[in-house]
């Protein structure tokens, strides 16, 4: 039998069996929603005091679903690649080996954390109910799936690759084309500077953000009608991936715009579109998200900076805390309590805030605003800062959408392309991660012969270059699902709180490889460590991105 055909028979018989796997995997959460539901519910409706009590049970259940929906976007990768004919031997083992493992791991114990390990039994279901769920066929799926000599086997071929990306994306050509573009820009500019960015806790050079405004970073996916490119969420992860890849506050300059340009494109008056869009689209404006307060974190309904409306002006008081690009961005996007007498949400609204740039020498040359530096472990490049407003003004027409109150439900309407794009920064980093430890261990020598070849550091690499086309996987079916126009926070959340994870876990297995030398400043991977451990805790921490999951699937209203 020809090769290719070959190639194909191997290929539909492990479809086959994914499918099947990730059926079973359905069955298990469909038996542990039901029983953590009987714990947090009244009425047929989780409460919110009993899914607090709940917590482990919850959030582990948040966890299950998401490794279901990892297994169901692996199966339908090894569909698309066999359908197109780009099923080759790496997507292979990538799927046999991250298809066995998450579900050994969805049988055995899912990681939410460091030292949380979450089993089935803690959702409610006993070792019969389990069994009852298994099939002969899954067994022997997971047993074969994860084995020692396919990990050996995928780094083996990783090595032949002269191509950092491991395995077909499958992307078009439009996106592998910005990709390209992306990864080319990232290598010359980008990342020979990160490390001396970083330790110098230096700006991103104007230049560089000059060179990323020509390359319609910023515009993306801002309509044509406003001079931006009118791409879809896709190509937004594509770009934030990879330049995350060459550094992280790189990537995160283009979300700046991403996160302004949505809030104005949902909540915006047509003349507050036609003034702003244009000038994000080209770089003109650096826009900063002005959000978050000293105490509390997620929790905006207790918001309490104000805004006082004084003729054609509002002068704000109150302040705000990690603030990221403050001091260079010319545009806050300010959510503030307009309203002292509507209690939590409904007393919110969004100011776009025009202000000068400032330097470092001075900071904030406005009146009315002052600030204070954070100083942060990574994710530099940027700088955060508290903020103080006393009496700073904004103009009265720059109130989103024109009307008070909305603040809140605006701000709610980019948490989708939030939480993806932050998906897709930390599949970057994760990038960024495994790249470094593959370069060392192939070249550090021991006991004769590089350590690539003891696989306790070969499985490490494996695992890595296999959750990172997981993460991948999830994330770029999330972009799909918004570019679409369903309703995707579950998928963004997942995206984001499996991303993240990978993320840590590449970044600290590559200091691992690296030993002493990682935690050198010199070697880039003690800064990709930092830079990866802010992605647990911005834009929702894992524990409030799980909450959220939760509360979805247990209300039933997925």
């Amino acid at each position: 039998m020809p090769a290719a055909a070959l190639r194909h028979d191997v290929a539909d018989t492990l479809v086959a069996r994914c499918l099947e796997a990730t059926s079973v995997a359905e069955g298990l959460l469909a038996d542990a929603t039901l029983r953590v539901r009987e714990r947090v519910s009244a009425d047929g409706k989780a409460l919110a005091k009993l899914l607090d009590r709940e917590q482990r049970a919850a959030h582990g259940l948040a966890w299950l679903a998401t490794y279901v929906e990892a297994l169901r976007q692996l199966a339908a990768y090894a569909e698309r690649m066999q359908a197109e004919g780009l099923f080759g031997e790496i997507e292979d083992l990538i799927v046999r080996i991250g298809s066995a493992e998450y579900l050994a791991q969805i049988l055995g114990g899912i990681p939410m954390s460091q030292n949380e390990i979450v089993r089935l039994s803690d959702l409610g279901l006993s070792a019969s109910a389990v069994a009852a769920r298994m099939t002969p066929s899954v067994e022997a799926f997971v047993q074969d799936g994860n084995t020692a000599a396919r990990r050996a086997r995928l780094v083996e071929l990783i090595r032949e690759l002269h191509d950092p990306l491991i395995g077909n994306c499958g992307l078009d050509d439009t996106l592998e084309s910005i990709r390209e573009e992306m990864r080319k820009f990232a290598a010359s500019e980008v990342i020979p500077n990160a490390q001396g960015w970083h330790r110098t806790n230096s700006y991103i050079p104007i230049d560089i953000i000059t060179h990323m405004a020509e390359l319609g970073v910023f515009g993306l996916t801002i309509p044509e009608d406003f001079g931006g490119m009118a791409l879809g969420k896709e190509s937004m992860c594509v770009v934030s991936e990879e330049l995350s890849r060459g550094y992280i506050g790189v990537g995160s300059l283009g979300t700046r715009s991403e996160i302004a340009a949505e809030l104005i494109l949902a909540g915006g008056t047509e003349e507050q579109k036609r003034k702003w869009l244009p000038k994000l689209a080209s770089g003109e404006l650096l826009p900063t998200a002005v959000f978050t307060e000293p105490n509390t974190g997620s929790d905006l309904a207790s918001l309490k900076t104000r805004a006082v409306r004084d003729g054609d002006v509002y002068r704000v008081y109150g302040n705000k805390t990690w603030i990221t690009h403050p001091v260079r961005a010319d545009l806050m996007t300010l959510l503030v309590r307009t309203n002292p007498k509507e209690p939590g949400y409904r007393g919110l609204s969004m100011l776009l805030a025009e202000k000068p740039r400032g330097t470092d020498e001075n900071p904030f040359p406005a009146k009315g605003m002052t600030g204070t530096e954070i100083e942060v472990l990574g994710y530099r490049g940027m700088k955060e800062y508290e903020i103080a407003f006393d009496g700073f003004e904004v103009k009265a027409e720059n109130l989103l959408g024109g009307v008070e109150g909305l603040g809140f439900k605006q701000l709610m309407q980019t948490f989708e392309s939030a939480r993806i794009q932050t998906a897709a920064r930390a599949i970057g980093v994760a990038q960024s991660a495994m790249e470094e430890a593959l370069n060392y261990a192939g070249q550090r020598q021991q006991f004769g012969e590089p350590i690539i070849n003891f696989p306790r550091v070969a499985d490490k690499i494996a695992l890595m270059a296999v959750e990172i086309m997981i993460a991948r996987q999830l994330t770029y079916f999330a972009a799909r699902q918004k570019d679409s126009g369903r309703r995707c926070d579950l998928e963004a959340g997942m995206a984001k709180l499996l991303a993240a994870r990978i993320a840590w876990s590449s970044a600290d297995n590559a200091v691992q490889i690296h030993g002493g030398n990682g935690f050198a400043l010199e070697f880039p991977i003690s800064r990709i460590l930092c830079d990866a451990r802010i992605l647990n805790i911005f834009e929702g921490a894992a524990e409030i991105q799980a909450q959220v999951i939760a509360r979805r699937l247990l209300d039933g209203s997925n």
